[in-house]
């Protein structure tokens, strides 16, 4: 995997941990979910944020800096990988 590699799901799917499980297992990396309503929507609106303080150099991590956290839903099996 890459280094620092990791999945965010969000939706419906996210709540089925075997779909979480195959996605780590393709890309080799951890996946996370965020229990939030309408968490696909919420990237949409940090990212217009960011574009409206753009002119000022904030970068996009600053305006996440409030967005809730991630917890680690699942990680990649062991000898995935080699599959």
């Amino acid at each position: 995997a890459v280094p620092r590699t990791r999945i965010l799901a969000t939706g419906g799917a996210s709540h089925n941990r075997t779909i979480l499980q195959v996605l780590s297992d393709v890309f080799n990396a951890p996946v996370y979910t965020i229990d939030t309503a309408n968490s696909a929507c919420l990237g949409s609106a940090y990212r217009a944020i960011h574009g409206l303080v753009a002119e000022r150099n904030v970068s996009l991590a600053d305006v996440v800096k409030s967005a809730p956290e991630p917890r680690l839903a699942v990680t990649p099996t062991a000898g995935a990988e080699e599959v």
